[in-house]
């Protein structure tokens, strides 16, 4: 009887080794739940870059808006002239937060009294206004930041999810062909270990990003406080003439 074992085996080992071993081949012979956490990780990755730069592009913008409005508020001129000039075009949260509260002061205006408790009314009023706006500022230039923490916390997991269930599919093959050899083990482990990288190539830009973005916001988030407080101050002196 002639044992064919061995040659089979070599066929096996042969055809393994000679299996594509790029990144696009590791996919396509990939276990099925591999393949759909690689998925997920891209899918993960993209979205991730496609907030990174909206939202760097939004912070630059709304930045370099505040600033020409905070020159023009600090210039000294009448905040009546400044409200007219920019009441129907105000662009950026520090220009709409102004305008809310001029808003409030000229309808004060119309029906100004000496009477204290209106007066503490409309302070009261201006202050819900602003805490008000600052939440809505804040929360809109924050919509999305949420997703680059959930990314940069989880797809490490998730990716060395995949390479622990690509690894015990690699052992399975192994035990049924009965072959240990390097050339037959390797692709499996490398198709395993793809899941992983995916899984850092999502995460690392993910949690860089996000501390950058949030750093920023909160800076930002310290100017809208900044001037609300000062909107406070003035609508203060307004109404007692001080």
């Amino acid at each position: 009887m002639v044992d064919t074992s061995s040659g089979e085996v070599l066929a096996q080992s042969v055809e393994v080794a000679s299996r594509d071993i790029s990144m696009w081949g590791l996919f396509l012979h990939a276990d099925f739940f591999v393949q759909a956490i690689i998925l997920v990780l891209i899918f993960a990755s993209f979205w991730c870059w496609s907030i990174i730069f909206s939202k760097t592009t939004q912070l630059g913008k709304i930045q370099k808006q505040s600033k020409a409005f905070e020159t023009a508020f600090w210039s000294g001129h009448s905040l009546d002239d400044l409200y007219k000039d920019i009441r129907y075009k105000a662009q950026d949260p520090l220009a709409r937060m102004f305008v809310s509260v001029m808003q409030e002061w000229t309808e004060y205006a119309k029906t100004a009294t000496q009477d204290e408790g209106k007066r503490q009314n409309f302070l009261d009023r201006i202050d819900r206004v602003l805490a008000n706006r600052v939440t809505v500022e804040m929360e809109q230039l924050e919509d999305h930041i949420g997703f680059l923490a959930t990314v940069g916390s989880s797809a490490p997991f998730v990716g060395l999810l995949g390479t622990v269930w690509g690894i015990m599919h690699s052992f399975q093959s192994i035990a049924a062909s009965k072959n240990t050899s390097l050339a037959v083990v390797a692709p499996g482990i490398a198709e395993a270990l793809f899941a992983t990288a995916l899984g850092l190539i999502a995460a690392i830009p993910a949690v860089m990003a996000y501390n950058k973005i949030s750093s920023r916001l909160g800076k930002y988030a310290m100017t809208l406080e900044n001037l609300s407080n000062e909107l406070h101050t003035l609508m203060s002196r307004k109404i007692y003439g001080s």
